[in-house]
């Protein structure tokens, strides 16, 4: 896969995840616009997020029914773009609830784009190209925090969907234009077997372990960027909206900066970078409970948790990609499912332990979930190898190091 059809899918994750957080920085207004009361709000988020957890049950599944999944990511990209024209033209709360739900729903793209890539990858290169298309997840995330405040102010809150809408359609035609069909080894599963197999991976060793990693390490990472705005809008800082949004870039800095870890996983080291990530995680909490005192220390503290999340993150995926080859897409999609568990605890328990214990309660919570993250790691490596975890590193190992083989005869042959 080259450098252009990795980066479009990335963007391609990107745009699905931003269509779940446009409305962080714009609560207020779009609330007010709709009618919708202060004390409800928080909704105009957590519906996307409701359709998020449904499509990833629903959804995700058919990643491994349908024969190209190249086809399945656009005709879910233009349902999405759906959900986003009916949020821009909303004239009552119920339509803009109906858009995000939708837009909600069919966000899960990002999970069978994730699959997609690591169908496509050779093994040698599976890690890398993982690597680099979830970090357009993490700029998403944080990268909308930027993008849609500077849009609302100029055009308002509605052109930030409008804008989303016509990427996802742009997006979606570029899908079956430059993208590869895929060439499925076998006649994939029929959907209710692919529903019905997500139960049974929840009592797998492999993807439990990865799975709770995951649940504590975006709980960490939602107390973090959910819980940010509060201490910095208040004293000593006293900052903007717009100023705030800032940080994002600079926790674009460290998710990016571990688009290597896809590369290190390849090498067969994912299992040894997830645990020196997850040490990082709990250390980066230090520099960010400094906050009331030094911006300094939080920048770096975001760096930090940001390269060290993306850093698990990509090393998860690679190793229950490599576990699971025949059910990518549920193996991912069940996956996400703790992220978004997490994410949603994060969200929940910072703002209100930092009313009561201000931002020092709330760096103490974040420390304690990446500390829980850490004793899952350690609990599962003190632990007897997982015979399906075991046959997939010693496998994908083999085809990496056959890959490179082949490459190195090609290689003389020409010369």
């Amino acid at each position: 896969m080259n450098v252009w059809r990795r980066l479009l899918l990335a963007v391609v994750c990107g745009v699905a995840v931003a269509s779940i957080y446009a409305a962080q920085p714009v609560l207020e207004v779009m609330g007010r616009d709709l009618g919708v009361p202060a004390e409800l709000t928080g909704w105009i988020v957590a519906t996307g997020q409701f359709g998020y957890l449904a499509g990833l049950l629903l959804l995700v599944p058919l990643g491994d029914v349908v024969v190209d999944r190249r086809r399945l990511i656009a005709v879910h990209l233009a349902i999405t773009a759906v959900g986003m024209i009916l949020t821009a033209s909303a004239s009552a709360a119920w339509m803009a609830f109906v858009g995000l739900t939708a837009a909600g729903v069919f966000a899960v793209v990002v999970q069978t784009t994730v699959a997609y890539a690591a169908s496509v990858s050779p093994p040698a290169e599976r890690g890398r190209n993982i690597g680099v298309v979830t970090s357009g997840v993490v700029v998403g995330i944080l990268g909308a925090r930027v993008v849609t405040g500077t849009l609302a102010e100029v055009w308002g809150w509605r052109s930030i969907y409008a804008v989303l809408a016509v990427l996802s359609l742009g997006l979606a035609a570029l899908v079956l234009a430059v993208l590869p069909s895929e060439e499925r080894p076998s006649r994939p599963a029929a959907y209710r077997q692919a529903v019905a197999s997500i139960g049974g991976l929840f009592g797998q060793r492999t993807f439990l372990t990865r799975g709770l990693i995951a649940f504590f390490l975006f709980a960490s990472f939602g107390t973090l960027w959910s819980g940010l705005s509060l201490p910095l809008a208040g004293t000593p800082w006293h900052l903007s909206e717009s100023q705030i949004g800032l940080f994002g870039i600079v926790g674009l800095a460290g998710a990016l900066g571990a688009a290597r870890a896809g590369r290190w996983a390849d090498a067969g080291r994912a299992a040894p970078v997830s645990g020196l990530a997850l040490i990082l995680l709990i250390l980066s909490w230090a520099a960010i409970a400094q906050l009331p005192w030094s911006l300094w220390l939080l920048i770096v503290g975001i760096v930090v948790l940001d390269f060290a999340v993306q850093a698990v993150h990509v090393s998860n995926q690679h190793v229950l990609t490599a576990a699971y080859p025949d059910r990518l897409s549920s193996v991912i999609g069940s996956y996400m499912v703790f992220y978004s568990l997490g994410s949603a605890l994060g969200a929940a328990a910072t703002t209100a332990l930092f009313t009561t214990h201000s931002w020092a309660g709330s760096s103490l919570l974040g420390a304690g979930f990446a500390t829980c993250a850490l004793a899952v790691w350690a609990t599962d490596r003190r632990l007897p190898p997982d015979s399906v975890n075991l046959r997939s590193e010693k496998a994908g190992t083999r085809q990496a190091r056959e890959e490179t083989q082949r490459t190195e005869q090609a290689g003389r042959v020409a010369n």
